[in-house]
């Protein structure tokens, strides 16, 4: 049996008096089930927490974030599930928070030594390119070709560029693909495709395919690749997500906040890209009003000190506002559900290109001999695509297997005071010492 080092017992021995403390309750308020999460302070834990209430499904309606600046804070979150209820599984969605945020106190698995082993490993495909109608039948195409089935993808296209993670395995043996000159050829063949060069495909072999947060690495491939920047430099486009940084001198904080249409994993979405952009979030009140979400975040960088440039908080609101709109998808929203087969995603994405049809995002999924995957699709001009063009595809892939989703954002609370909200607002600076948190309603009640 391995032994740890006496370094490695005395972390493990901190981090288990710190483990995370996590309380589900579904009697404290009528309308919403309460989340609080008590924890050490550790960079990356918020993350880990809102991240486990994404992985499970629920709506985070509103809830507070509070800090003593030391080494302690708590997390409060108002949750529904889609349909804007109250959890019903509680005891599930305990386990799978106190799981998350205690996952941290094992020790790291060596990637390589269980790959060896053979148990759960994949091997993960990371592109990122420029967009173009088409592009990702291509990408499944080759792989088609090169006889890698795809297990799981996501895809994301934002500003005119485009991430995907796919995780592929040997058709034949359902191994991982590891030979060094079959990987460079898989490489090669998919930056010829991305034109990309270089940076186009990178191949990683990983142990455990659940290990990856899909989410996150897409926004962190198309942080790295500038696509934000890039967005920001093209002529301004109408939109209802406005973001600030404001400094709070006297006590040492920059203050965001966002203003925006709600939508699922919206909080996941600005938490992520603050704790990837190396800001600590130490206070801050989250809070949704029929379909539109505020937000307010008191932040130092990891070294203690606010945002003390025009350039970095120029840096902060562009990646804000691209990691909120990248995932509104624009488009048809398409489920297929359908037994798997060899080629079946090259298929699919063909008669797509053929029919003019251009995936903005796709989210492919495999469990058994069931593919499950959902596409936005429109037209190549980026517009809404013709109803004849999507009844045509779905006559031609199969009717009992592809369906137009009609995805809907639960309404909680009555929007007619939307229209005289005038666009998207802003919080003033300060809302958040100026009310005592309690008088939100956030913990005793959702009024």
């Amino acid at each position: 049996m391995e032994r740890c080092h006496p370094s490695e017992v005395y972390e493990l021995f901190v981090r288990h008096m710190n483990t995370p403390r996590v309380v589900v309750d579904n009697g404290v308020c009528a309308t919403a089930s309460l989340v609080q999460v008590h924890s050490a302070r550790k960079h990356g834990v918020l993350l880990e927490a809102v991240a486990a209430l994404s992985d499970h499904g629920v709506c985070v309606r509103k809830g507070y974030i509070s800090s003593d600046d030391g080494r302690w804070f708590m997390d409060v979150f108002h949750v529904t599930d889609a349909a804007g209820r109250k959890v019903a599984d509680a005891d599930a969605l305990l386990a799978r928070l106190e799981s998350s945020l205690s996952a941290d106190a094992l020790p790291p698995r060596t990637p390589s030594a269980a790959a060896a082993a053979g148990t759960g490993a994949h091997t993960l495909l990371e592109l990122v390119g420029a967009d173009r109608p088409g592009l990702l039948s291509e990408v499944f195409a080759v792989l088609h070709d090169l006889r890698c089935d795809i297990v799981d993808a996501r895809a994301w296209t934002h500003g005119g560029r485009v991430a995907a993670l796919v995780f592929v395995r040997d058709e034949e043996t359902g191994a991982p693909i590891d030979d060094a000159a079959r990987v460079r050829r898989v490489e090669s063949r998919l930056r010829h495709v991305l034109r990309g060069g270089a940076r186009g495909a990178r191949t990683v072999l990983l142990a455990d395919a659940a290990a990856v947060n899909m989410d996150r690495r897409l926004h962190q491939l198309l942080n790295e690749d500038g696509e934000a920047g890039s967005r920001a430099d093209q002529a301004e486009a109408p939109t209802t997500t406005a973001v600030a940084v404001q400094d709070w001198g006297e006590r040492g904080y920059s203050v965001v906040t966002v203003s925006c249409r709600d939508r699922p994993k919206l909080l996941f979405d600005v938490v992520c890209t603050l704790t990837d952009l190396d800001y600590v979030v130490y206070h801050g009140t989250f809070d949704t009003d029929g379909d539109h979400a505020q937000q307010e975040f008191y932040i130092r960088r990891l070294d203690g000190r606010p945002i003390c440039s025009a350039a970095e908080r120029r840096r902060v609101i562009q990646c804000l506002q691209a990691a909120i709109e990248r995932r509104a998808s624009e488009g048809v929203r398409l489920e297929l559900r359908i037994t798997d087969r060899r080629g079946l995603l090259a298929y699919v994405t063909r008669v797509f290109r053929e029919n003019s049809l251009s995936v903005t995002h796709a989210e492919i999924t495999t469990r058994g001999d069931m593919a499950m995957n959902v596409f936005h699709v429109t037209d190549v001009a980026g517009r809404p695509a013709d109803p004849k063009t999507i009844d045509d595809v779905i006559q031609k892939i199969g009717t009992e297997s592809l369906r137009v989703d009609e995805e809907r954002w639960p309404r909680l609370c009555s929007t007619e005071g939307d229209a005289g909200r005038g666009g998207a607002g802003i919080f003033s600076l300060g809302s958040l010492v100026k009310k005592n948190l309690v008088s939100l309603g956030l913990i005793r009640s959702c009024s």
